[in-house]
């Protein structure tokens, strides 16, 4: 595979991502349609929107006696993914975290969302760029004139 396509077929496929998420969201979860169809009949839209608002519907992390924040699964999924991509550097589980942010993102899980769709895309671009050519600061490129003695 071309380096060209290798390096941009992972950024190409968070954008593919996000849109079938953001896809889904407007057109599932957010439809006043589907959620009127679903009060009347069970069907295969209602069974996938039933599982994507499963996935945020929001759960108490007690931090303390009188603080606890909320996060859904997506936000879990996310954190764990970033974690990963920091303890394993490899440019899936950089993908992986990207991807998982951005899911979280999209479906109302901002806070970690955010935190792995950024930790995912800065571990992959410092993976790539690991293995580009450095660049010639001087740009002599070999051509260096010597004076004759």
């Amino acid at each position: 595979m071309k380096r060209t396509l290798r390096s941009t077929l992972p950024w190409l496929s968070l954008i593919v991502i996000g849109a079938v998420v953001y896809a889904l969201r407007y057109t599932l979860v957010e439809s006043p349609d589907v959620a009127h169809l679903c009060d009347t009949a069970a069907s295969f839209q209602c069974t996938v929107r039933h599982v994507a608002v499963m996935g945020f519907i929001l759960a108490p992390l007690r931090m303390s006696a009188s603080y606890s924040y909320q996060m859904g699964i997506y936000g879990w999924v996310a954190l764990a993914a970033a974690v990963l991509a920091l303890s394993w550097k490899k440019p899936f589980a950089a993908w992986l975290a990207a991807a998982t942010g951005t899911v979280a993102v999209i479906l109302y899980c901002f806070v970690p969302g955010a935190f792995a769709l950024l930790v995912g895309c800065l571990r992959l671009v410092r993976l790539q760029s690991d293995g580009a050519a450095p660049l010639d600061h001087h740009r002599a490129g070999g051509r260096e004139i010597h004076a004759q003695p």
